[in-house]
């Protein structure tokens, strides 16, 4: 910190003082008006997460728009730091700070904007410290590791008056914003059935092994609200801890919250489902590498199928596969929505398509790109606009909150190794508007196909889960429950919502 050093901030002399807030981070008592930048004025960012996100879409957007400065760069590893300063340099004409610990930077009024593309498990408390810090934020998806944190972000947006945007950028893209009207006008009819995809190979991440943390990389701060496993266990430290579920939420978690996001949007749902169950597993990587005995580093499932049943009748269902798999209706990650008088496709972030009940095209609708998300956060932060934002605290939230609901159906139900026989007929209770057999039978026939055994690796079927949209928590099931949240580590504890 510029004022104060971090040991003294760690070492507890402030502790005492009012200003603490119990989250690792104090309050800097700056008001909005104070914060608020002038219409003219060019607004400093720090980007958090100089990785592949951070520098091929975070550091090139704000490089890109007029309007902002990069005047600090934040990574725990160095060399990812360094590599992004001079880039920016090169292009802005002088060359950023560089910190390892954001809180060494937050007490700097040069920074208006905290721009997160860090793994996962960090979105949530960067977001809490940089608000606190009287900060607006941009978040990568998903906006939070679990539910709880999207709560306490939403929390802290509102008692600080700041923006916080998700980087759900499709809600900026024409193709989406120009579809989803039409679907509220009554396009294709009612719609009380969606369908998510993210169809996304992904190989296996390496051998469930003991490696080594990379040189230059500060790993308690890169490990932060998570615990510090030591040995790391996966071979490529970064990038591939999306797929350990400390540090990440599998492609359900990763790819999917633009997906559900879309559903959400496409279905007309503005709260979370009352239900949800899963199955799936983590499967085809000992048939990828012919090795029978082989076990991938990773522990999120790469197919899984989650059901979420909502008030009034409506029915959503996301599908993640990671092995080879053809499109369906022409998408492969996207989203189908079944209308009464026919189906919208999101065929990509740029298309989308509406046809009738024969297949034949209504329309088509076109347009997208990441900056079009980054300016219209901008904008609100210079506006000081809440309501202007595309993606706000709440929106990021439920899109998230999707993912991590899902997940908890299938932890929980890990063990619960079914056949084919057993999944089929168990799933023929399930609630909902989706033919739930069809569903998971093409599931199985996707799996067969990839030669995946099933006898040897059989599927995981979750339990059926109760939500309550109001209070946000589990219904009658204490293990679901105590997964709404993690154990955080000392100085990186993401507050409960009613203490930011």
């Amino acid at each position: 910190m510029s004022s104060i050093s971090r040991r003294r901030f760690l070492g507890g002399s402030l502790v005492a003082g009012s200003a603490l807030t119990g989250t690792g981070f104090f309050h800097l008592g700056l008001s909005a008006a104070e914060k608020a930048p002038g219409a003219n004025d060019t607004l400093g960012v720090m980007v958090m997460g100089c990785g592949s996100r951070g520098l091929g879409s975070h550091v090139r957007e704000f490089l890109a728009d007029p309007r902002t400065k990069i005047v600090y760069l934040c990574d725990a590893d160095k060399t990812h730091a360094e590599k992004a300063a001079s880039i920016v340099e090169k292009k802005q004409g002088f060359r950023p700070k560089i910190v390892a610990d954001m809180r060494d930077a937050l007490s700097d009024k040069s920074i208006d904007i905290v721009s997160c593309a860090s793994p996962n498990h960090w979105h949530a408390l960067c977001g809490v410290w940089a608000m606190q810090a009287g900060k607006d934020v941009y978040l990568e998806k998903p906006i939070c590791h679990n539910i709880h944190e999207g709560k306490a972000l939403i929390a802290a947006a509102k008692k600080y008056g700041r923006m916080c945007q998700v980087g759900s950028q499709c809600r900026s893209n024409p193709a989406l914003i120009d579809g989803f009207a039409f679907l509220a006008s009554g396009g294709i009819g009612e719609i009380n059935l969606v369908r998510g995809l993210c169809y996304k190979r992904r190989k296996s991440i390496g051998a469930l092994g003991q490696y080594p943390v990379p040189e230059g990389v500060d790993y308690n701060l890169w490990s932060g609200p998570a615990p510090m496993v030591n040995p790391v266990t996966r071979p490529n430290f970064h990038y591939d801890w999306h797929w350990q579920r400390l540090f990440g939420n599998g492609d359900s978690g990763n790819q999917g919250p633009h997906q559900t996001d879309i559903a959400r949007s496409a279905l007309g749902v503005v709260d979370f489902p009352t239900s949800v169950i899963s199955y799936g597993g983590r499967l085809g990587y000992p048939e990828e590498r012919k090795d029978p005995n082989y076990v991938d580093a990773g522990d999120t499932a790469n197919t899984e199928v989650s059901i979420y049943n909502y008030p009034g009748g409506k029915t959503l269902v996301f599908e993640t596969r990671g092995l080879e798999t053809e499109a369906l209706n022409g998408a492969k990650i996207g989203v189908v929505a079944y209308g009464t008088e026919g189906t919208w496709v999101q065929v990509n972030y740029s298309l989308s398509i509406a046809y009738d009940k024969a297949g034949k095209v209504i329309k088509e609708f076109k347009g997208g790109k990441d900056s079009n998300h980054f300016s219209n956060f901008i904008e609100a932060c210079l506006k000081r606009d809440y309501n202007s934002l595309n993606a706000n605290a709440r929106v990021g939230h439920l899109s998230a909150g999707l993912s991590h609901i899902g997940n908890i159906s299938y932890y929980l139900g890990e063990k619960n190794k079914v056949s084919p026989e057993e999944a089929i007929a168990a799933i023929k209770s399930v609630p909902g508007n989706d033919n739930n057999q069809e569903t998971l039978t093409r599931t199985l026939e996707h799996l067969a196909a990839n030669k995946v055994d099933l006898k040897r690796t059989p599927i995981s079927l979750g339990p059926m889960l109760k939500f309550d949209p109001e209070t946000e928590h589990f219904v009658d099931n204490e293990e679901a429950k105590k997964m709404e949240t993690r154990d955080y580590r000392g100085e990186f504890v993401v507050p409960d919502a009613e203490k930011v």
